[in-house]
């Protein structure tokens, strides 16, 4: 569920996880088994899959064996620099290790969670990737006609149509390694993929040429199309290009069960569940089509969205705040004492300089100034350490946790990220950092427990 990480430079991470959401708006902390609407017979304790894809072995991306390097990028003896980490849950297959899911002869039961980085090895460069609720898209820059890869839980079609080797009319519930997934593009050898964003059940690609496409569950309207009572997700060859925008988008994210949309021209766009105010649209309904947020945004050129639980953020082309939705972990104390906040509203932050990035997770937020520097609030595990588990006001975390000293005083945050209960941080010499609550593996540090301090993670070659 967590979103990816990736520096092209050096290294590439992922972290899954998995949630249900009730009838009623989810508490993040309320973690489930990692599927949506699973039948009886999945709720045991193995997983027992009732339908699952590998690509044949001629085609499928390989572990690492001792017989030497499985693709050749540059020259014989030459290390790619182009590499794709995974660690976390992975028994829904969304790690695309099929070994994890369904062992191999050497292995005699599923390796349930991935606590370190196992690097998964791939043919093409990936650029962008993203996780879901128990299931990962990755996609590369190019213009082949094969360029966004899905892999994990597929029972609502988040991963488009997957179809089954038996039956061309059904799709597979879980697909276990990265799987093509076919985009509805008129100029396909034209057209690149610039983003991917993963929400609870459904998913947004952002194009360069032609726009925004949505798979997955729309109940709410996050695929920003008309709801159709009593739709079948499972096995949907549905893959929507969203319209109504009043310019480029040039960014995308998911919430939950809400998007969000940017324009070059900075302007919001969203649609989606609202019963938190999520959508920020001043009102708690439910919006099938995307419509400009107002608000305090009116007449401000946003630079950056982030959303991933039912909290949402834009960051301002002069470096202001603004939120909305929840509020219930004291997200947006800054401007109201409101548990929700259903129109955006200016985030006053004083000692935190101009903000160039933030990220929301399910019950905390981060910003990042020009500075290079962190500040958190929220609730959970902060970075701070274990006394510090909620606050109302950014909390500046030490520069020095992150790399800074006399001996590399330059050292700077570059980007940042949240899950619902953990953050990480990308350095400008490529290095992640993570912390936080540690469900499932989720941070990748090799062991179980949770990290209270910024922590970096240990990256096999």
């Amino acid at each position: 569920m967590f979103d990816v990480l990736l520096h092209r430079r050096l290294r590439t991470s992922c972290r899954v996880d998995s949630v249900v959401r009730e009838e009623t708006p989810l508490n993040p902390l309320r973690m489930a088994l990692p599927c949506v609407r699973l039948c009886p017979r999945h709720m045991g304790p193995a997983l027992h899959v009732c339908g699952y894809a590998t690509l044949s072995r001629a085609s499928r991306p390989q572990e690492k064996s001792s017989d030497g390097p499985v693709f050749q990028y540059v020259g014989e003896h030459r290390q790619p620099t182009h590499k794709v980490f995974v660690w976390g849950f992975s028994f829904t297959g969304a790690l695309g290790i099929p070994s994890f899911v369904v062992p191999d002869s050497g292995r005699k039961k599923p390796r349930k969670y991935q606590f370190t980085p196992y690097r998964l090895e791939t043919a093409e460069q990936i650029s962008s990737a993203a996780c879901g609720y128990g299931f990962t898209l990755m996609a590369s820059s190019t213009k082949d006609v094969t360029k966004l890869w899905g892999m994990g839980l597929n029972k609502d079609s988040q991963l488009g149509f997957q179809r089954t080797q038996h039956s061309r009319h059904k799709s597979y519930d879980y697909v276990l390694e990265p799987s093509p997934v076919a985009l509805p593009l008129i100029q396909p050898q034209q057209t690149r993929v610039v983003q991917v964003s993963c929400g609870r059940a459904h998913s947004l690609v952002l194009t360069d040429q032609e726009g925004v496409f949505s798979m997955g569950n729309n109940a709410y309207g996050q695929c920003g199309r008309t709801i159709v009572e009593e739709e079948v997700y499972s096995g949907s060859h549905v893959i929507h290009r969203i319209e109504g925008f009043s310019s480029r988008v040039v960014q995308v994210a998911c919430g939950q069960d809400h998007s969000l949309f940017l324009t070059d021209t900075g302007k919001v766009f969203s649609c989606g569940w609202g019963a938190d105010g999520q959508t920020g649209l001043g009102h708690h309904s439910i919006s099938s089509c995307p419509v400009e947020v107002g608000g305090d945004l009116g007449g401000v050129e946003v630079q950056q969205i982030s959303t991933y639980g039912d909290c949402s953020l834009a960051v301002s082309r002069d470096g202001q705040l603004f939120g909305w939705g929840n509020s219930e972990y004291r997200q947006l104390t800054l401007a109201t004492e409101s548990m929700q906040m259903n129109s955006p509203r200016h985030l006053p932050l004083k000692g935190c300089g101009k903000v160039v990035q933030a990220a929301c997770g399910g019950t905390q937020v981060a910003v990042l100034n020009e500075r290079g520097e962190v500040f958190v609030w929220g609730y959970g595990i902060l970075g701070k350490g274990p006394k510090l588990s909620e606050s109302s006001s950014p909390e500046l975390i030490p520069p020095t946790l992150f790399g800074r000293s006399e001996f590399s005083p330059s050292a700077a945050v570059v980007r940042i990220r949240c899950g619902l209960s953990h953050f990480a941080a990308v350095t400008d010499r490529g290095e992640l950092f993570v912390w936080g609550k540690n469900i499932r593996g989720c941070l990748g540090i090799g062991k179980k427990d949770d990290q209270f301090f910024p922590w970096r993670p240990d990256f096999l070659k």
